[in-house]
């Protein structure tokens, strides 16, 4: 069976342009002029545009066709999608500047964009035919059109399949964040009812998924039941470059300040690392200070090493003339470091919310150790200059809220 999504885009995405054109001009007959189009195509497409999103856009006068209050919504997305194809198709041709306007149109014109964005994620034409629901020489054929009528190649054909060369990595970036513009329109409208729906999807970096984002989920489903939220756990690259293309809407953990100037950060509340172990522990037994060299000679479950858990736990061996700790186990899923922690003599370096319910339940203590400078900052980091749609905000807020009743005092068990 097909699958809807893309119909949808596709839907919406190509009759943007002349949505963009009436909107501007206020009237069907200068559109249709600046577009070299029939009027009667123009008002076909915003019929159809109007008919994808299930609300009208403008109020029909005798004057001329003024947007309400759901077209100001749309056209602001719409804008800002036809701006991200414009650099698209500026960094496609940047000796040629005058194919950009042909280049941006050819773009917007619907099923092409999201058919590029399908063959580069699945890299083989008969899985992106099952996902588009076309036939494999419906798609060999239509991206045959596409590169030619750019001009350029998008693709390395392999035995293997289909590898974005240079100028498909140039279009793809440009391309995912103009399809997740168009998504978010859903989301926007909606919520001018009242009602918060679309899908959410959240970069979650280890130390949020015990209590702060649980929490912020539940309240947020709580007073939106229609909202789809999906989570990513992944290392922190990989989640910033999934931000970068819009399949992510934010990341909630660890703040990295010598990240990249795209990605803007908004602080949650503040974090330390601490020493834990196992209740029994051979080192748990003493109430003075442990030094640095005993812990240099235990058994470790670490994170990746370019974790900030890692390097602020390096930063602190360094700082007492000690060489870098070498785990025993290195691994970023929490699952196997609570149960390893809890019944091995292994101990581990973390933030103390991350074994909130080990702590409160007396199966995990923390050591006597004085790292120093482990303090970190928690929060949300997101793409500069997006424009968060009403559910990111809504997720926003619940974030806060449960900051504000759980995270700001110091940790107590």
């Amino acid at each position: 069976m097909p699958n809807a999504l893309p119909q949808v885009l596709d839907n919406v995405l190509r009759y943007l342009r002349d949505f963009i054109a009436v909107a501007q001009e206020g009237s069907i007959a200068r559109a249709a002029e600046l577009l070299y189009k029939a009027p009667s195509a123009v008002t076909r497409s915003i019929l159809q545009l109007e008919e994808a999103l299930g609300c009208a856009l403008f109020e029909r006068q005798p004057r001329g066709m003024l947007l309400n209050r759901y077209g100001d919504t749309v056209l602001i997305r719409a804008l800002r999608i036809q701006q991200e194809l414009e650099r698209a198709a500026a960094n496609l041709c940047p000796t040629q500047g005058y194919k950009v306007v042909p280049l941006t149109q050819l773009l917007m014109g619907g099923h092409k964009l999201q058919l590029f964005v399908v063959l580069a994620e699945c890299r083989q034409i008969s899985v992106a035919a099952q996902q588009l629901g076309l036939s494999r020489s419906a798609i060999g054929m239509s991206l045959n059109r596409l590169e030619e009528a750019l001009g350029v190649t998008l693709f390395q054909r392999m035995g293997q399949g289909l590898l974005v060369n240079d100028q498909g990595a140039r279009l793809l970036r440009h391309a995912k964040l103009a399809l997740a513009e168009v998504r978010h329109i859903h989301a926007d409208l909606s919520a001018l009812d009242g009602m918060l729906r679309g899908t959410l999807t959240i970069g979650a970096l280890p130390l949020c998924r015990t209590r702060l984002l649980p929490l912020a989920i539940a309240k947020l489903l709580a007073r939106h039941p229609q909202l789809d939220i999906r989570t990513r756990e992944s290392p922190y690259d990989e989640l910033a470059r999934g931000l970068r293309y819009g399949d992510i809407d934010m990341i909630i953990g660890a703040i990295r300040r010598d990240g990249p100037d795209d990605l803007s950060s908004e602080v949650l509340f503040s974090d330390y690392v601490g020493v834990f172990c196992r209740r029994g522990h051979p080192l748990a037994h003493g109430q003075q200070p442990l030094h640095m060299a005993t812990l240099a000679s235990a058994a470790w479950i670490l994170p990746r090493h370019d974790s900030p858990t890692r390097q602020v736990l390096g930063h602190a061996f360094a700082q007492a003339g000690l060489p870098p700790l070498k785990p025993s186990v290195e691994t970023g899923d929490l699952a196997i470091m609570r149960h390893l922690l809890g019944t091995t003599d292994l101990i581990t370096a973390c933030s103390p919310y991350q074994l909130h319910y080990e702590l409160e339940a007396g199966e995990v203590t923390a050591l006597a150790v004085a790292l120093g400078g482990t303090e970190r900052e928690i929060g949300i980091s997101q793409r500069r200059g997006s424009l968060p749609s009403p559910a990111i905000r809504a997720l926003q807020q619940a974030l806060n809220e449960v900051v504000n009743s759980n995270f700001l005092l110091p940790y107590q068990p």
